[in-house]
């Protein structure tokens, strides 16, 4: 299995000239639509290596701007020397400053060593008390040693136990629970967390994804609240029976909510999902549980429908997961709006 495609095209001769104007800079903005989330600015920010964080959040931000209302602006890992697009660039996402006005954060990154200076935006946004969304490889989305003023954001540091992962988002790497690339993801909402409104529009079964389950420790610390559960699947497909014995035995969870403080600062409210690579969101209810997450990040649980639209916007193939596969030559410009 090496790709999934799916294509669906909306006119873009009705866009607004702010984001058909493709602007040569290192992101890219979306401005929002009519919907509740107008007034209010998402900063998502991506760079990883293996599950195209680049096409998924780029996918996402259309999706919340065209349907929802939000402005949502993109960050990518960009090679200097180029100004293209590349995950493998481990030190570099310009565009940080943004969320110093930002209202969210969605975040999908995984094992960055940015510089100082970038890091920084990262701190004022947490001692603010602001809210996260944070996807996948999030949970481990720091690689960075001595003497770098961050080292203790590092997966494994000792000196903040599990580091960013851990402390603020409720777990860092630990190992993969489905047999990686050959048992997918079937989501079983959490007992008792059915009627919480980011699962509203959601049932057993609508969120698929052909990454694998996650491990995590059990209990999540703290206030953490399951919401979704990964139900391991004995193949790739939807319809796949589940695995027996003990992967399904507790299930892990694959989407849960907290609240973190940093620094003595307010508390902010966080949700983490493990599910979230560019092919699962070709799955509808995977798209759904992202989007109702952000409306209650952003502090409008009230606003969610009860079925968010979550119909893709532009030219959506995504890559299959896997080291050295995303797109090459590609810059945030080419990305401004699909081209006719």
């Amino acid at each position: 299995m090496q790709r999934i495609g799916w294509i669906v095209l909306l006119g873009w001769i009705v866009l607004p000239p702010a984001v058909l104007r493709g602007e040569e800079r290192p992101w890219v903005v979306y401005d929002g639509y009519a919907g509740p989330g107008q007034g209010k600015h998402i900063v998502l920010v991506s760079g990883d290596e293996e599950y195209r964080s680049e096409e998924a959040l780029t996918q996402l931000g259309r999706i919340l701007a065209v349907h929802h209302g939000f402005r949502c602006t993109v960050l990518y890992a960009i090679d200097p020397k180029t100004g293209e697009i590349n995950p493998n660039v481990l030190d570099n996402i310009p565009g940080l400053h943004l969320l110093d006005q930002a209202d969210l954060c969605v975040l999908f990154v995984r094992f960055r060593n940015l510089p100082e200076e970038q890091m920084a935006h990262f701190e004022r946004y947490l001692k603010a008390g602001k809210p996260l969304v944070a996807i996948r490889t999030a949970t481990h989305a720091f690689r960075i040693k001595p003497p770098h003023r961050f080292a203790a954001w590092d997966w494994r540091s000792k000196t903040w136990p599990g580091g960013f992962g851990k402390q603020i988002l409720g777990e860092t790497w630990v190992a993969h629970h489905g047999a990686h690339g050959r048992e997918s993801t079937r989501g079983i909402l959490a007992p008792g967390a059915e009627n919480h409104p980011i699962l509203r529009g959601i049932k057993n079964g609508d969120i698929w994804g052909p990454t694998d389950v996650y491990r995590v420790n059990l209990p999540l610390p703290g206030d953490s609240r399951p919401l979704v559960l990964g139900q391991v699947l004995t193949g790739m497909k939807p319809t796949d029976p589940p695995v027996a014995g003990k992967k399904n035995n507790p299930m892990m969870p694959i989407a849960w909510t907290k609240t973190y403080q940093y620094q003595g600062g307010p508390r902010g409210r966080v949700f983490v999902s493990t599910i979230g690579a560019s092919v699962d969101l070709a799955s509808e209810g995977t798209r759904r549980l992202l989007v109702n997450a952000c409306y209650w990040a952003a502090g409008l649980e009230r606003e969610i429908p009860a079925r968010s639209n979550v119909q893709l916007v532009g030219q959506f193939e995504p890559t299959f997961y896997g080291f050295g596969k995303f797109r090459r030559g590609v810059k945030p410009a080419d990305l401004a709006w699909p081209r006719r």
